[in-house]
């Protein structure tokens, strides 16, 4: 993921730079501004990561790394086997025998 020396870094200077504006500003502009700082540092961080291994992409086509790996190729598609009559299909009931009992192919 990410090397934890950089992580340090982005957690010392969001912690200065808080510290720093709590110094300078008044109670509820002070406060607001470290908690701002704490949840946008993080959040720079992760999309830095994210960026470098290929997780984010700016096209709109949504090409980006997900939970189960790239869904850029449409050549993926998962299909079902029916349990009772064997039949591949698409998904959902079976339109051969109308079984629901099915398993995925992949």
């Amino acid at each position: 993921m990410f090397n934890f020396k950089t992580y340090l870094i982005f957690l010392f200077a969001s912690l200065a730079i808080s510290i720093g504006l709590q110094m300078i500003l008044p109670f509820p502009y002070g406060l607001a501004a470290a908690l701002g700082i704490f949840i946008v540092f993080p959040l720079l961080l992760r999309r830095r990561a994210m960026s470098r291994m290929g997780g984010y992409s700016d096209s709109g086509s949504g090409g980006g790394g997900g939970f189960f790996g790239s869904s850029s190729g449409s050549s993926a598609k998962v299909k079902y086997v029916c349990l009772v009559c064997n039949n591949k299909h698409g998904g959902g009931a079976c339109p051969r025998c109308g079984s629901k009992m099915q398993r995925a192919d992949f």
